[in-house]
């Protein structure tokens, strides 16, 4: 906080806060990347809803922040993308506006991806 209060924070160190003060977001983030990394998949996902609300918000706090978000994918160098509550996907840098990409965040997918057990979530 001091740090941000005499200026700028350096990628490195805001990822650093991230990882320590949301480490259920930063889990599920790093599971997907290493998964697209090492799988042959056009994109990995998460689909395990969060043990409880405490990882829930976490996860819910870094979809929602643009500079979270933004920081996470420069850091793991993916395209993040969110459905619902837990839906986290990694999609690579180059599939951003393609097919699969625009399937995956378009409304019918969000539509599809709800159930009941999602809609309150």
């Amino acid at each position: 906080m001091e740090r941000a209060e005499r200026g700028e924070v350096d990628d490195a160190d805001f990822v650093a806060v991230v990882r320590d003060s949301l480490p259920y977001a930063w889990e599920v983030v790093s599971r997907v990347a290493d998964d697209l990394q090492s799988g042959g998949e056009e994109y990995a996902d998460n689909t395990i809803a969060p043990p409880d609300e405490v990882a829930r918000g976490q996860l819910l706090r870094a979809m929602a922040s643009d500079a979270i978000r933004g920081g996470l994918e420069r850091h793991f160098g993916i395209k993040i993308a969110f459905q619902n509550c837990h839906r986290v996907a990694a999609f690579p840098l180059s599939s951003v506006g393609g097919d699969t990409y625009s399937t995956f965040i378009g409304t019918r997918a969000q539509l599809l991806n709800q159930s009941p057990e999602l809609r309150n979530c």
